[in-house]
């Protein structure tokens, strides 16, 4: 178990965002409000859950800074859930029944959300998620609240970036490839990929999920190869796309458009291990360091993180998980303010009805929990050169190519693996 108070963060600088007269309010005092859930601090999502928690921590150091939540203080109970999702469901009732939490949130990934659905619809308690892709879908569950862009609508839109990069290619591409790994996100994003390509009048050459036990990623790449698809999509998790990039690196292939929902490169250290090998790689995203997607508190939260992220050996730039993680907090300090205690349903109601100013935005909610407009970022790798850390910071790095009100720069052409 995790608790948080103001020591454990030292004398970290307060955010810029922080106004003065909040800085001098009365300390918290009383029993303080606990927050629990589960997070992979280990095994497969540890490279996401790891910064996700440094985020969580600061967010904590601000509002007991500020007085703490209806004038107790904020403390953290986590668990660690070694990325298996078999662990979550034991952890959520542990922490409801056995640590009496006020509050639940979620850990990190679709995969760890899920198993968590059970137990806090059982418990009646309002569910703040963290990165879940289509979790709702199902359960309606309607105290559940989703901190990811994708939307509710994630057949017609997830992909729609991705495809519109495509047709807008010189010559237009015919046809397609999807690969994906056998995941309940990418099961989702390959349907919307499919769906997608069948409405544009792609012909898909080549279609085939891959068991999470795959090693050995040259067979797959050489039978896309084999193919011979104009564009290729692919859904993966962070040790597969490092596997499927070099295996493409090392097959020297030549597509015109190649990427997708590749989770990986989104982590620091993927990015200087690849370095070149993501050169005209397009993949979905939530953030980039670009100047078209600023929002008030993001790159202080971000200068604030990456110092922490050095002591604590954790993804270093803080650009794809922190942002979102310090917002899914800002949501429930927001509506727990507005409704002035501790009440699942009312809570769940505020947060139906409201808007909410975070680090990554405004959002608001729909009826699923999903947020009302969606926010699917396509980003590209462009100009990369060895494995330098700076060149990621700076924008130009990992332009922004979709959606068209946040584009910060034009497609290059074919993806070669660095070649």
């Amino acid at each position: 178990m995790v608790e948080i108070s103001r020591r454990a963060l030292g004398g970290m600088a307060l955010a810029a965002t922080v106004p003065a007269t909040a800085r001098s309010q009365t300390a918290p005092s009383g029993d303080p409000i606990k927050i629990g859930y589960s997070m992979s601090q280990s095994g497969g999502l540890a490279g996401n859950g790891r910064p996700a928690l440094v985020a969580h921590r600061i967010w904590a150091e601000d509002v007991n800074s500020r007085g703490g939540l209806l004038g107790r203080p904020v403390q953290l109970v986590t668990y660690d859930d070694q990325s298996a999702g078999a662990q979550v469901p034991g952890i959520y009732t542990k922490l409801i029944d056995v640590d009496k939490v006020d509050l639940v949130v979620s850990g990190y990934a679709t995969a760890i959300i899920a198993p968590a659905m059970p137990v806090v619809i059982q418990r009646g308690m309002t569910f703040v998620s963290l990165f879940g892709t289509g979790v709702n879908t199902d359960f309606r569950y309607d105290r559940y609240f989703s901190i990811n862009p994708t939307g509710s609508d994630v057949r017609t839109t997830f992909a729609k970036g991705f495809m519109d990069i495509a047709m807008s290619l010189d010559p237009r591409p015919r046809t397609i490839a999807l690969v994906n790994l056998d995941s309940d996100f990418h099961q989702r994003t390959a349907e919307s990929a499919r769906y997608l390509a069948r409405e544009r009048g792609l012909r898909v050459v080549y279609d085939r999920a891959y068991p999470p036990t795959t090693v050995d990623f040259a067979p797959i790449i050489r039978a896309v190869q084999a193919a011979r698809p104009d564009v290729v999509f692919v859904g993966s998790y962070p040790p597969d796309t490092a596997g499927l990039l070099r295996a493409a690196s090392e097959l020297r292939v030549n597509f015109a458009l190649f990427g997708g929902p590749m989770i990986g490169p989104h982590i620091t250290a993927q990015k200087t291990q690849l370095g070149p090998i993501l050169n005209n790689l397009v993949v979905w995203d939530v953030y980039a360091p670009e100047p078209t997607l600023q929002f008030p508190g993001t790159q202080a939260l971000i200068e604030r993180y990456q110092p922490i992220a050095a002591r604590e050996n954790t993804d270093a730039l803080g650009h794809y998980v922190p942002p979102l993680a310090y917002a899914q907090m800002q949501v429930l300090e927001q509506a727990v303010k507005r409704v002035g205690r501790i009440d699942q349903a009312a809570l769940a109601a505020d947060m139906h009805a409201n808007q909410f100013d975070t680090v990554i935005g405004p959002l608001r909610f729909d009826a699923q929990g999903e947020w009302t407009e969606e926010r699917n970022l396509y980003t590209q790798y462009q100009g990369v050169q060895g494995n330098g850390l700076d060149q990621f910071r700076r924008a130009g790095t990992q332009v922004i190519l979709y959606p068209e009100r946040y584009k910060s720069g034009t497609v290059r052409k074919p993806y070669t693996a660095g070649a």
